[in-house]
């Protein structure tokens, strides 16, 4: 039986056939972490080194556009030789300068530089995948004022220029080269804060793995990197808490969830010592950008489509503010180690008095149950206890 050769799922569809010079190729699309591959394709892992190339070929010879082509090994990226392609694409797609087999060979023994180094998987990935884009869009890796020809063409923020500047500072640091880098300063801008009728929707509309995933992050406020690696080991059912361990270095902490977060946590399958899975998070982040983008339609709502997972970790940290009023809190809550980081969502707090929704509670389980909900109690009037939460 075929799997997924990225998270081991048999849940797969037929994604249409790649036509090139030597035949057709079945695509396959992994409807779990959102994986496309080839039956051609499909390798196993074989040592660390290997596993570790076999994890950054995506991102240097599979990426073209929107879509990816059949992955190769680690001895086939270095012998490959740069021969003209004569495929047949089909009709609107993009034409991407490809990449030379030297080049890719280069850019994979950086990316285990990078390892060695210590840096993490998402900062690998991160600095690869601008290297890999610089690249295709005319640079030579190995004449710095090429590539800060290439920076300076591009219409992105400053931000991601300077994440460009960073990367190739870090690969001349890699290949012993040296440049005057180019000065960008990214502008600092203030979060999107969604409401919370708009992240229930999401969740709503998401699959049952996803909607775990992302009710844990809104309850929380934890890292997304951080609620992936997640073990069963970390999820207490007795105190309904989760020890969360830092990633960014930031402080560990064990945070409180609902029972309606712990009972979706429970009900998913248990395949390995990891809750949601130990294959690398951008599948599953692109596999919610797609559902994010269907709701957003279907609901005629294109706000959804500015909410990331690190946008339920925004809304975390302001609603708590906002409730509590207490900045050391919200800094503890977040594991920051510097309050600077924290004081950014006491400017995200300019609510209206209108703004909340209110509960009356006649029992006992009625207020245990909107207290579990984030309701926080105002007053007692004829009996009846008040409850109320910000929308």
């Amino acid at each position: 039986m075929l799997s997924c050769p990225r998270c081991g799922s048999e849940n797969l569809w037929k994604d249409g056939l790649r036509h090139t010079s030597s035949g057709d190729i079945q695509r396959y699309f992994c409807k779990d972490c959102g994986h496309r591959f080839t039956e051609k394709g499909f390798k196993r892992k074989f040592s660390s080194k290997e596993e570790f190339f076999n994890l950054f070929v995506d991102d240097i010879d599979c990426q073209v556009g929107d879509e990816k082509r059949a992955c190769v090994s680690l001895a086939e990226t270095k012998n490959l030789v740069a021969e003209p392609r004569n495929e047949k694409r089909a009709a609107g797609a993009t034409k991407v300068e490809s990449v030379s087999a030297e080049v890719k060979g280069k850019i994979l023994e950086f990316a285990w530089w990078l390892k060695k180094q210590g840096y993490k998987e998402s900062t690998i990935t991160s600095k690869v995948k601008l290297l890999k884009v610089l690249v295709r869009r005319g640079a030579d890796l190995s004449d710095p004022e090429s590539v800060k020809e290439v920076i300076a063409r591009q219409e992105w923020s400053d931000g991601r220029k300077e994440n460009a500047v960073d990367a190739y500072t870090s690969f001349l640091a890699f290949s012993g080269g040296k440049w005057d880098p180019p000065k960008y300063k990214r502008v600092d801008k203030l979060p999107f804060i969604p409401t919370e009728q708009e992240l229930d929707a999401l969740i709503a509309g998401c699959g049952k793995k996803m909607a775990a995933f992302l009710q844990l992050l809104k309850e929380t406020g934890m890292r997304a990197g951080e609620a992936w690696s997640l073990k069963w080991t970390d999820l207490d059912v007795q105190s309904q808490t989760v020890r969360v361990t830092p990633e960014k270095g930031s402080e560990p902490r064990v945070l409180r969830i609902s029972a309606k977060c712990l009972s979706m946590l429970q009900s998913l399958p248990r395949k390995g010592s990891l809750i949601f899975g130990g294959y690398p998070i951008r599948g599953f982040a692109k596999s919610f950008q797609r559902s994010r983008k269907i709701l957003a339609n279907k609901l005629g709502n294109p706000r959804l489509l500015q909410i990331s997972f690190h946008t339920f970790r925004h809304w975390k940290a302001t609603m708590e503010y906002a409730r509590t009023k207490d900045i050391l809190h919200v800094m503890k809550l977040l594991g920051h180690k510097n309050i600077k980081n924290t004081l950014i969502y006491t400017q995200l707090t300019n609510f209206k008095e209108d703004e909340w929704v209110c509960k009356v509670a006649r029992t006992v389980e009625e207020a245990k149950q909107l207290i579990e909900a984030g309701f926080e109690y105002v007053d007692t009037i004829d009996g009846f206890h008040l409850y109320r939460k910000r929308r």
